[in-house]
């Protein structure tokens, strides 16, 4: 079995930061904070360019188990990509503001099109989905 990429790394989230256009930097840093605040956790990177919080065990259907993070995101090219722990109903979403999702993603091109009291409650559910799957 491959050698899972996505683990905890010392590599510095400020010099991660650092590599980012203002926009996607300011918009990273907003996202650290209401990711503390929820989680309680400071940021560490996973990988290269994935900034986590926490740390729980994830279980494939296969039965495989892995150390995957509370909750973390990724300032991408197209857009900053949060990786949620759970499907967020679609209320939440409505009242979000500019976005696109995935199954366990949201994307979002800019927070200034978002509703951060709307994200910081995602954020927040998201994390305590995450802790009772632990």
């Amino acid at each position: 079995m491959a050698e899972l990429k996505t683990k905890p790394t010392v590599l510095s989230v400020n010099a991660y930061l650092n590599t980012l256009d203002e926009q996607k930097r300011n918009g990273s840093k907003i996202l650290i904070n209401l990711m503390e605040k929820s989680t309680g956790e400071k940021p560490v990177m996973w990988g290269t360019s994935i900034i986590g919080f926490g740390n729980r065990k994830y279980k494939y259907e296969s039965g495989r188990v892995i150390d995957y993070f509370l909750i973390g995101f990724s300032a991408r090219k197209k857009a900053i990509t949060l990786y949620l722990s759970i499907q967020i109903n679609s209320e939440d979403f409505t009242l979000l503001g500019k976005h696109e999702k995935g199954v366990g993603c949201l994307y979002i091109k800019k927070l200034e099109d978002i509703n951060l009291e709307v994200l910081a409650e995602i954020i927040h559910k998201s994390v305590e989905a995450s802790k009772k799957l632990s």
